[in-house]
């Protein structure tokens, strides 16, 4: 009996599905695919919570190890690894709510709050540099904003991970200054993405983000910390390092800051004026 195209895909793909006989976990859906595994939605039977459940493609047990380590507000931590009935590694880890980076800039946030987003990511990277880690694949497909402004870094890479286009450093050797270029090219997105706030982002931003993405590694910010502090200074009103600022944008913001001082020294002014007229009536 010859069988449909529609069977034999439905047929595929329920043969593709984790078997996990033998574990805690009853499997809910897919919610997504990478270059390293499928993310599943479960139902963790022992505590009565869903959860995300990560089946790897190859014998890549080190990336769970890896973000097991990672103990961070802005990374998802691991519950549990093990493995399957057919030999590919697994580990379930927290569920968590919202959107990719891409989807939650379509809805036009302002830019304070796109540079928050930049912030929880650099922070995340700071701490995993300080471990020894690095991500390897920083772009907005591995970015979640949740439900209640929470960011989360994912899918953080192993060895195997050459980045994504665009958002890859041109080295071939791939260390925190591969992650800082990456850091600068999702600054750069999320400035040019659409919205009212977009306008390709002020130019101290661009330039931050193009000091970030210069093609020598050194020629970069020292650290993600560094690039942070840059984004710190725009935030408050300083100058930054990373643009040599012309003397007409200066003033401009000398004024934006010390708006209340100057209204105050020219009502002084013009209050001192005003007497000595009076005087010389």
């Amino acid at each position: 009996m010859d069988l449909s195209d529609s069977v034999l895909d439905h047929l595929r793909h329920t043969a593709a599905l984790p078997d996990l006989t033998g574990t805690r976990y009853e499997l809910e859906g897919e919610i997504g695919r990478g270059g390293m595994g499928v993310v599943y939605r479960a139902r963790d039977r022992d505590l009565d919570r869903r959860v995300a459940l990560k089946v790897l493609d190859a014998e890549m047990e080190g990336e769970a190890r890896l973000i097991a380590r990672l103990e961070h507000p802005a990374i998802v931590p691991i519950h549990e690894t093990g493995r399957l009935p057919d030999g590919r590694a697994f580990y379930a880890m927290k569920l968590v709510a919202g959107v990719r980076l891409d989807h939650y800039l379509a809805q036009a946030p302002s830019l304070a709050e796109r540079l928050r987003v930049i912030r929880r990511v650099g922070e995340a990277l700071a701490y995993a540099h300080t471990t020894g880690a690095i991500h390897r694949d920083l772009k907005p497909q591995n970015v979640m904003v949740g439900e209640f402004g929470e960011v989360y870094v994912m899918d953080w890479g192993m060895d195997a991970v050459a980045g994504t286009p665009g958002f890859r450093a041109p080295e071939t050797r791939l260390d925190r200054f591969s992650d800082i270029y990456a850091l600068g090219a999702l600054l750069a997105f999320v400035l040019t993405s659409p919205g009212p706030q977009a306008l390709a982002g002020p130019s101290a931003l661009r330039a931050i983000a193009a000091k970030a993405m210069q093609a020598d590694p050194a020629a970069r910010y020292p650290d993600t910390t560094a690039l942070l502090a840059d984004i710190e200074r725009f935030q408050e009103g300083l100058a930054v390092g990373a643009w040599a600022e012309p003397w007409g944008h200066r003033l401009r913001r000398f004024g934006s800051r010390n708006a209340v001082l100057l209204w105050l020294l020219a009502a002084y002014a013009g209050v001192k004026f005003v007497l000595f007229f009076l005087r010389n009536l």
